[in-house]
């Protein structure tokens, strides 16, 4: 969006922008927010299915994607532990099988394992994405599980050994491994699947045993599920208030931006003209009052002018309103092309204009009103006919050495004007202030 133009009373770099330039621009509010409590863009979509996933597929991926670098730090670790254990457990296949070829199949099966494990996790230090792609890390899961069912038949091991390797590993799964619930289960599903059915082929258990143990492996994946469940479920519900916070914030931003721009128009109105958007009466009195002030402080002169555009009654009888409205913003814009950058200029009332000039004697005002006389003599609108030239009249007045308020200077100045207008107008009068200057007519 483009920067707006200063209203009339802004005050930058030491000068007021609306003493010379007019703002037509002012921002119109939208319409103020309303929110209704706890009603936010996301609405209902923040429900979840079995899965524990976002049923809005939009809001899923999006989770997903904020997610991706905790995944992708998560599952390195996971595969480095993972790694580490899988040749680790060589040791103990060396001191049960010794060297034969038992043990180089299965060290084989570890260390194919071990270096899919490192690759996965250096790539992942890269590609962030790849923690949330299906195949990568269950092409992993594939070769681990089938490595520690193969582990069986080629390993015989006490009472309880694999157990225990079964449980730690379906646990595992579930916590350690970032991956989507119904992969989770498919991979538990298909470990105690082979659990059941190696183990009774290749290294029996005692009938009770086999019967807690498939026991103990169903309490492990009920557990494990559930405890996905809440993780997943928590981590949305936290996801969900994020966005709806974020959505609130945005809506109170919204609102107090548009309040911001309200009071801007508020002020813009209560210190402006509408028509000629020039300073209104009040707003150039409260800017005059400062320069008066700075004025007795710096010891500095300071002049006000009054204009009014001669005849002007009679055109604007005779034309219509509408003209008389071009008419007194053509005026306006003459004004202000002749003053200088710290000039005030406003509107008086009707078809008067006042003026104050900071830091200019009755010589440099005089120069300044004469040009702007001619300026609007040299104008031609066609609406209005040559026999109806428009011309100005304007009264000069100094304020005084020891004068605190502007009513002499203006009076003085008013006083100029209806001299310039009894001399037959279309002129500047200065009012008599000693032998220096006392009119120049056109």
């Amino acid at each position: 969006m483009s920067a707006p133009s200063k209203p009339a009373g802004s005050q930058h770099d030491g000068r007021h922008p609306a003493h010379r330039c007019r703002s037509r621009w002012m921002p119109r509010p939208q319409g103020m927010c309303r929110m209704a409590a706890g009603k936010t863009d996301i609405g209902g979509s923040t429900e979840l299915s079995w899965r524990a996933e976002f049923h809005d597929s939009a809001l899923e991926a999006l989770f997903r994607r904020t997610m991706q670098a905790h995944d992708a730090c998560q599952m390195r670790h996971a595969l480095w532990v993972a790694a580490g254990l899988f040749l680790a457990f060589s040791v103990a296949d060396y001191h049960l099988l010794g060297f034969g070829s038992a043990f180089f199949v299965l060290i084989t099966m570890r260390t194919s394992v071990a270096l899919a494990c490192i690759l996965l996790a250096l790539a992942l230090r890269k590609r962030t994405a790849l923690a949330q792609r299906p195949l990568p890390i269950n092409l992993i899961c594939l070769l681990g599980i089938s490595t520690l069912l193969l582990t069986i038949p080629l390993r015989p091991a006490p009472d309880g050994i694999h157990l225990a390797s079964i449980v730690v590993a379906s646990m595992a799964l579930y916590l350690f491994v970032p991956n989507r619930l119904p992969w989770m289960l498919l991979w538990n599903a298909y470990l105690v699947t082979g659990f059941s059915i190696v183990v009774p082929l290749w290294d029996p258990l005692p009938g009770g045993l086999m019967a807690t143990s498939l026991l103990l492996l169903g309490f492990v994946n009920l557990l494990g599920w559930m405890s996905v469940l809440r993780l997943n479920r928590l981590q949305r519900e936290q996801f969900a208030s994020l966005l709806e916070e974020r959505a609130i914030n945005r809506q109170l931003q919204a609102e107090i931006e548009e309040r911001s721009q309200l009071e801007e128009r508020l002020r813009y109105m209560a210190s402006t003209d509408d028509l000629t958007g020039i300073a209104n009466r009040r707003r150039f009195f409260e800017l005059a009052e400062r320069e008066l002030r700075r004025a007795q402080r710096d010891h500095s002169p300071l002049v006000l002018c009054m204009v009014d555009i001669d005849l002007f009654k009679s055109l604007n009888d005779r034309h219509g309103h509408a003209v008389g409205d071009i008419v007194l913003t053509t005026v306006a814009d003459c004004c202000q092309s002749v003053l200088r950058e710290t000039d005030i200029i406003g509107r008086y009332g009707g078809e008067e204009f006042v003026i104050a000039l900071p830091k200019a004697n009755l010589y440099t005002a005089t120069t300044i009103a004469e040009r702007l006389r001619e300026r609007v003599a040299s104008l031609s609108l066609p609406m209005v006919p040559d026999r109806h030239s428009l011309s100005v009249t304007v009264g000069i007045s100094r304020v005084e050495p020891g004068e605190t308020r502007l009513d002499p200077a203006l009076l003085r100045a008013d006083q100029a004007l209806y001299d310039g207008k009894a001399r037959g107008r279309n002129c500047v009068v200065v009012a008599h202030h000693g032998p220096s200057l006392s009119a120049m007519e056109a």
